[in-house]
């Protein structure tokens, strides 16, 4: 039997608009509720924001959570009840273990760190949450720098906690069956799925040609069961894209 390929359409995202916020989620997500749509393998959420400046998250609560943070433009500002902060901007992989419970806010003030009228513009961002093998670990934080892998092409691990990946992982997540891989793609590249029992692609900025899905365009998604290697090329510009490898289904 060959892969299945589910394509969900940036339209057809749920959205959270507020006067600094906007929203749209991948997932089931606050107020929005769809009981056929709460996950796909072990990814239970896949936001993109843009939070308008001066603004954001004030401080609240998770637990029992791995949280990864892509900014594709402007920076965020994270501060947490660990006492660890960082200023999070395009290229820069982090990851949030919420652990046995943890505190955070997450805004778009970079300005009154960097002190240039630059970052005084939205942040356009895309969280995503999977939940970790073991729960009440020791909250943690963890960030680093890809921006030269990522301009090198084809795909760049970002977090992963597979056995896999332990050599070539910028960050590490607590759970063991999933990898999230980023590509920056030019006009006329391209790059393949890993072979995986789940696979979710999201084209984060620009448009892909998918094999076996077509075109598609920024903010669209392809959940894959059974993922063989197809191929994902940029057409027309830049691309970025954002993929989930997953070798279990979260309980």
């Amino acid at each position: 039997m060959g892969p299945l390929l589910d394509v969900r359409r940036s339209a057809g995202r749920d959205r959270t608009r507020l006067d600094w916020l906007d929203s749209s989620h991948s997932f089931s997500f606050g107020s929005h509720y769809d009981a056929d749509n709460t996950r796909f393998g072990l990814l239970l959420v896949n936001n993109e924001d843009r939070v308008a400046p001066g603004t954001g998250f004030d401080t609240h609560p998770h637990q029992d959570m791995e949280i990864v943070t892509w900014v594709l433009e402007g920076a965020l500002v994270h501060q947490d009840s660990t006492g660890r902060s960082g200023l999070i901007h395009p290229g820069l992989a982090q990851r949030m273990s919420a652990g046995t419970g943890i505190l955070h806010s997450e805004k778009n003030d970079s300005w009154t760190i960097t002190g240039l009228p630059e970052h005084s513009r939205p942040v356009h961002f895309v969280q995503m949450w999977v939940l970790p093998d073991t729960l009440g670990i020791t909250p943690g934080y963890q960030q680093l720098d890809i921006s030269s892998e990522l301009d090198r092409g084809g795909l760049v691990t970002v977090a992963s906690g597979m056995q896999e990946h332990h050599d070539t992982t910028a960050i590490r997540i607590a759970n063991r069956h999933a990898a999230l891989h980023a590509a920056r793609l030019r006009p006329g590249t391209g790059a393949a799925l890993p072979d995986s029992p789940y696979a979710h692609v999201f084209v984060a900025r620009g448009a892909v040609e998918m094999e076996g899905a077509g075109r598609l365009e920024e903010g669209d998604a392809v959940r894959v069961t059974g993922s063989q290697g197809q191929r994902l090329s940029a057409v027309e510009g830049p691309a970025e894209v954002l993929l989930w490898q997953m070798t279990a289904v979260a309980a």
